[in-house]
């Protein structure tokens, strides 16, 4: 019987390792995308989604610098909105992919115990830049849940380490963002000729 297949937004964090195990056990196929922003930090995020991608048998791994595209935003747009305006490019792109290797579904390692920025009212926002289902396996678990989790499958070492996604984040992150609003504040990307340019 073939597997249904989902594409994994795989960081070098805790989070999305754990996640992609635990839709492994639910039978789905796994391919990943990891998005860089080495230009911005360095390349260590980039080498721990590979090998954390090795470890869990995914066999084919996106990585996609975003580091330019990051910038402009952090520059461009109202700071506060920078994780949720990051999290919508990430799913468009994310989302051609999936579509390219006939993925159903992507998944996340996201959850409400943890980022400020990662609230029920933003990731209705940023599920809506997307029109695929979006997994969240762990979306209610807490930090040492997930750490102990990492641990017994084995992730746990690799995944150690300082995480960079908030490098060009605000201190005080939107909680509640309006989709009008957001919408505002894409208008000043171009973010369909972003994603047209990238050679996925």
């Amino acid at each position: 019987m073939k597997k249904t297949k989902a594409l994994l937004l795989l960081s070098g964090g805790f989070d999305s390792p754990v996640a992609g195990h635990m839709m492994q056990k639910q039978g789905l196929e796994l391919s990943a995308v990891h998005f860089s922003s080495k230009l911005v930090t360095d390349a260590e995020s980039e080498e721990k989604s590979r090998k954390l991608a090795e470890f869990l048998g995914i066999k084919k791994l996106f990585v996609i610098d975003l580091s330019k595209e990051l910038i402009t935003i952090s520059k461009t747009c109202e700071h506060r909105y920078y994780f949720v305006l990051m999290k919508r490019l990430m799913y468009r792109i994310a989302e051609k992919i999936a579509k390219k290797e006939r993925c159903k579904f992507l998944i996340t390692g996201e959850n409400l115990a943890q980022v400020s920025s990662q609230t029920l009212q933003n990731l209705s926002v940023i599920d809506k830049a997307t029109e695929m289902e979006v997994l969240r396996p762990l979306l209610g678990f807490d930090k040492e849940e997930i750490i102990q989790l990492a641990k017994k499958i084995g992730t746990y070492e690799t995944s150690c380490g300082p995480e960079h996604c908030d490098a060009l984040g605000p201190v005080h992150p939107a909680t509640q963002a309006r989709e009008g609003d957001i919408l505002g504040e894409e208008e000043k990307l171009d973010t369909g000729e972003i994603i047209k340019n990238l050679d996925i």
